[in-house]
């Protein structure tokens, strides 16, 4: 087993201050070795910290958050054997070569996100183009994948089931063929 695919948890820390949310970043750090993936002020004034490592070092880095976090946690997860793409979609370093469909799962929340998106790509053959995390979204998550239009379909069912059981999912969308001027924009200069 590779050391990236040893290393296929997240911990996601979400607190209701910032100050606390910074400490806890630091704490989270030190606790564990664990690589830093997220540490950031998001929406309706919270902070969140996503760290990836074993399970493990993810059980660790978020106990000790959390210790450091006290009153102001607001959410805690550990989420163990993501599939490989979770991590450049989340980074939105993920190089994409070619897209036909789209589709676009929308939830409430951003672990449930997470485990939707995972569940999609584990799902059917799509590539996860990126997964956005409550950054100007009032807290909410979204996640854009591409492939051949039935396997896109089947993805998003997947990732539909996982936030519908839930109750988290926003909403959701299938584009067949999407226009040219639209894939650039989501994609920035990851198209290659």
């Amino acid at each position: 087993m590779s050391e990236q695919a040893s290393r296929n948890a997240i911990a996601l820390l979400e607190l209701s201050s910032i100050a606390k949310g910074i400490e806890a970043a630091d704490f989270m750090l030190k606790a564990a070795d664990v690589e830093l993936l997220m540490s950031r002020s998001i929406c309706s004034g919270k902070y969140m910290v996503l760290v990836r490592g074993d399970v493990a070092a993810c059980h660790s880095s978020l106990n000790a958050g959390i210790e450091t976090g006290k009153e102001c946690v607001a959410g805690a997860t550990l989420i163990p054997n993501l599939h490989e793409e979770i991590f450049p979609a989340i980074s939105q370093s993920a190089l994409i070569d070619k897209v036909e469909a789209l589709g676009i799962l929308e939830g409430f929340n951003v672990a449930a996100l997470i485990e939707a998106a995972d569940a999609a790509v584990k799902a059917a053959e799509v590539r996860l183009v990126e997964i956005r995390l409550a950054m100007a979204l009032g807290g909410k998550a979204f996640a854009v994948l591409t492939g051949h239009v039935a396997a896109v379909r089947a993805a998003v069912e997947a990732g539909k089931a996982v936030l519908g059981d839930q109750g988290l999912l926003t909403n959701w969308a299938v584009i067949p063929s999407p226009k040219e001027d639209l894939v650039k924009e989501l994609l920035g200069g990851r198209l290659i």
